[in-house]
């Protein structure tokens, strides 16, 4: 694996897109100890330490601890995905977009130029709700937000949905100059950013007595049991085979070797997971900010975190999105034609149509497990968590999200060092010609 990072380190354009990666990342880090104007950071941090299994909770997890500092990176991340889930949703409904998902490079522009423009607008509108929201807490009778007037307001709305914008700039520059998705990575940072607090605060109720060692024991192998299985679904395919038709030209002879098309058990990844979480927190986190309202307590109750229904519409979500997502990913038409196109054929399938329909049928059988796996995991360890009081959030979604945005960086990673003739991160063995 040393080697391997060498390696990597020697090719020009990969360290070049390392450094901008993690630079990006720092600057990530950077904006997320630049509190907004006016609030005051000390009393709120104490009433989130009261919120971790909140909905609000769950919120700032995702954001990397920023709305519980108020920072001006409170908000994160999660409207560029919320925009992002609409014009999923509309550009499998809507004719319009439809014609912009087919239209290539040109449509695919316009559509992320109307994401943005749903972004800003998303943003505003949840950067006024916390707003409010700020305004009207107070914590053992100090306010959070000791001056609320009209330009506190507004310097807090400009800040945070400027701050959203700048991270999903962030996340396109690092997506297209640096290495992996750069709206995955940000996520997977701020999970992470809140790794070496929550280990302090179990060492030390540990330490007290309040955990006993035999529990570490047994939430540490229950932890890497969970990493192994994910790991082991996320890399899991399918493998259809494929056998390729001799074809003369000339004096050489082409194909005539089989091979295989690998589906992959979870070909949509974590973001049926990103897009299931966004969705179900954008409501009852926006009913937070109005705590004190009948309608609002009703939904936040209705939709706490670990409760039935939560946990059922997050599974069902989970999947529909798995589905919706695998469908935009992988086109059984498409493949079915590259195949007849180049004489490739599945053996006792016929090539065009019968071939598309078979590829749609497996992938349609191999999303429900994988899917269904996924939400297990998504969901089981908050019931465990709320079951014996952990410490911190040690949720599923986190593992799924961190796990999975791992894994494909270092399959990029590897892909750049195969295609440039080297040792990838996994070993394999070689095969050594015998002298006769």
């Amino acid at each position: 694996m040393f080697d391997a990072f060498r390696n990597l380190w020697k090719i020009a354009d990969m360290r070049r897109r390392i450094l901008i990666t993690v630079g990006m990342l720092a600057v990530f880090r950077f904006g997320s100890h630049i509190p907004v104007p006016g609030v005051n950071s000390a009393v709120l941090s104490i009433y989130f330490a009261q919120m971790r299994s909140s909905v609000l909770g769950l919120f700032d997890m995702f954001v990397g601890g920023n709305l519980g500092r108020a920072t001006i990176f409170a908000l994160g991340i999660m409207p560029y995905i919320s925009a992002s889930i609409i014009f999923q949703i509309l550009g499998a409904t809507i004719p319009l977009y439809q014609r912009l998902a087919k239209e290539g490079e040109e449509g695919r522009r316009k559509m992320t130029q109307h994401t943005r423009y749903l972004t800003v607008l998303i943003a505003s509108i949840q950067a006024s709700a916390l707003s409010i929201f700020l305004s009207n807490l107070s914590v053992g009778g100090a306010p959070v937000l000791p001056y609320s007037g009209f330009l506190i307001r507004f310097s807090i709305i400009v800040t945070m949905t400027a701050g959203t914008i700048f991270l999903m700039w962030l996340g396109e520059l690092i997506t297209e100059n640096g290495i992996g998705n750069g709206i995955s990575l940000l996520i997977m940072f701020g999970i992470l950013a809140r790794f070496p607090q929550d280990m302090l605060q179990f060492w030390r109720m540990l330490s007290s007595g309040a955990l006993s060692w035999t529990f570490l024991f047994g939430f540490a192998v229950f932890a890497v049991l969970i990493v192994a299985a994910v790991v082991m679904i996320t890399q899991g395919q399918r493998r259809i085979p494929i056998q390729y038709a001799k074809r003369v030209k000339g004096r050489k002879v082409y194909g005539g070797q089989s091979t295989h098309l690998p589906i992959n058990v979870n070909s949509a990844g974590v973001i049926p997971i990103i897009f299931a979480q966004s969705a179900l927190m954008l409501l009852p986190s926006f009913a937070n900010f109005f705590r004190g309202k009948i309608w609002a307590d009703w939904i936040v109750n209705l939709l706490n975190p670990g409760g039935l229904l939560y946990n059922s519409l997050f599974v069902i979500m989970i999947i529909m999105f798995a589905y919706v997502y695998t469908a935009i990913v992988i086109n059984p038409q498409e493949l079915a034609g590259n195949l007849k196109k180049y004489g490739g054929f599945i053996p006792g399938i016929r090539p065009g149509g019968q071939t598309a329909n078979y590829i749609d049928k497996i992938i349609s059988r191999i999303t429900l497990p994988g899917a269904a796996f996924f939400a297990f995991i998504a969901v089981i360890p908050s019931i465990l968590m709320a079951k014996f009081r952990l410490p911190f959030y040690f949720g599923g979604t986190s593992i799924i999200i961190v796990v999975g945005v791992a894994l494909d960086t270092v399959r990029q990673l590897e892909s750049q060092l195969l295609m440039r003739h080297y040792e990838g991160f996994m070993k394999r063995g070689r095969i050594r010609g015998r002298r006769r």
